[in-house]
């Protein structure tokens, strides 16, 4: 049975756990959860007559009595429940199969199967949270590092929410100070004296600016932090790679030009996820196959964050790489092992390693660590994470911009006003007030079922 993607009426069900665990838990949602959860539990008592956050212990029945599992139900009443209405989690022991024929004797009684995101999607709809918030949700249950958790787990808090709430309001205060001007035109009269309110306009400016410079650090801590491996073919950059991952991911020969495509392996270094990228040797070729690899390197070099530039102690030379101001560029000597010198000391500019044994790796993962500032999160500052949102902060100190472009004019208060309008509708993009179906659709279709 298919239901309506934005219909709440329905009662739906689907596993909020993983396969593969001891125990498995399944959610039943809606109007009817209680009466479902009743007509197929067998407890000390009917769910019907419990109190809310309470567990029952009893056993799953077909309608033919077969007993299917032993199991513990967990009752949540409307309105307090994440969703805002009744929820029962049954947790079973962790069978595909008992957990499918859970699933398919409630749909016998009358549930439907949830869709992706459909349990958050609620909640959002019952006014549970905001829609930056239930974003959040998806951020934190992806994390896959101490930091990007960090940040997800600040959106969800709600410390973002409340941030934007307030310039909502201020927003809000100031063009209806604005508007009741528009009320008394005949007089002449100014509520909002134009100082003041060039002021406000140019704190809420620096707020929102501030919000979206920092998407820089969150973007990169959700997504983890790309690092190119780049060199002359046979510098060393596989076994690198191989080294830094502690895994044979990457293919290592003696032979100039065996890398011939991107290879991509990520690591945890201090909590932050580095996406490793060892890229083909850089040369001039006449082969077709290594030169759609070397087209694939620079490609991958535009996209870095950070470019380790490899070459061996033989031939420590390094062709000049055209460098982005927001990337950074390390500067690596490998095969230290098989130099004849009696020592290389590290410098600023350059980093001296043997891929092949270890020596010098830990000091590389360190100033890989140390490019990542991660000062904004340690003070407890809001972080912005998603893209969504970047481009509604973007378009909402665009149009702050113009506000007070329009303020320094001497322009009317309706068109200054209006401009104040616009970015109140860009904040309210962020939290859901001002949003589309096509918009929800896309984020929670993002999900998975059962969350």
């Amino acid at each position: 049975m298919q239901h309506n993607y934005f219909d709440t009426s329905t009662t739906i069900i689907a596993s909020a756990t993983a396969t593969g665990g001891a125990v498995m838990v399944v959610r039943l949602c809606g109007e009817r959860a209680i009466e479902i959860a009743d007509a197929m539990f067998r407890g000390r008592q009917p769910l019907s007559v419990a109190k809310g956050y309470t567990l029952h212990y009893g056993t799953i029945v077909r309608t033919t009595g077969e007993v299917i599992d032993d199991v513990v139900a967990a009752l949540f009443r409307a309105p307090h429940s994440y969703t805002g209405d009744d929820i029962v989690e049954f947790t079973l022991h962790g069978s595909e199969y008992i957990t499918s024929e859970v699933i398919r004797l409630a749909i016998e009684h009358g549930a439907v199967m949830a869709t992706p995101g459909e349990f958050t999607r609620r909640a959002f709809l019952a006014g549970k949270m905001d829609l930056s918030r239930a974003e959040a949700v998806a951020d934190i249950i992806s994390s896959d590092s101490a930091w990007s958790h960090n940040v997800a787990s600040t959106q969800m808090r709600g410390d973002y929410s409340n941030r934007l709430s307030a310039l909502h309001d201020e927003l809000v205060r100031l063009c209806s100070l604005l508007e009741l001007e528009l009320d008394f035109s005949e007089e002449d009269v100014e509520f909002a004296n134009r100082d003041t309110l060039n002021k406000l306009l140019q704190d809420i400016d620096d707020s929102v600016r501030e919000l979206k410079s920092s998407f820089a650090i969150g973007n990169v801590l959700k997504n983890g932090v790309s690092v190119a491996i780049i060199g002359e073919p046979n510098a060393g950059k596989s076994t690198l790679l191989n080294t830094l991952i502690g895994d044979d991911c990457a293919m290592v020969s003696d032979i100039a030009g065996t890398t011939r495509d991107t290879i991509e392996a990520t690591t945890t270094i201090d909590g932050i996820r580095f996406r490793f990228v060892d890229t083909a040797g850089i040369r001039t070729t006449d082969d077709t196959l290594e030169q759609m690899g070397i087209d694939r390197a620079m490609r991958a070099i535009e996209r870095a964050n950070i470019i380790v530039h490899v070459a061996p102690v033989d031939n420590p030379k390094y062709d000049d790489i055209s460098i982005r101001d927001n990337q950074r560029y390390i500067r690596v000597i490998n095969k230290i092992d098989t130099s004849t010198s009696s020592k290389f000391e590290a410098d600023n500019d350059t980093l001296t390693i043997s891929a092949k044994y270890g020596d010098g790796i830990d000091e590389l993962r360190a100033h890989l660590r140390s490019v990542v500032d991660t000062s904004q999160l340690s003070s407890g500052s809001v972080v912005v994470s998603n893209m969504r949102h970047y481009a509604a902060l973007s378009d909402a100190a665009e149009a702050l911009n113009d506000a007070r472009r329009a303020m320094r004019s001497g322009l009317p208060a309706d068109l200054i006003s209006e401009d104040i309008r616009r970015v109140i509708h860009h904040i309210g993009e962020i939290t859901g007030e001002i949003t589309s179906d096509d918009i929800l659709h896309s984020i929670f279709s993002k999900f998975c079922i059962g969350k």
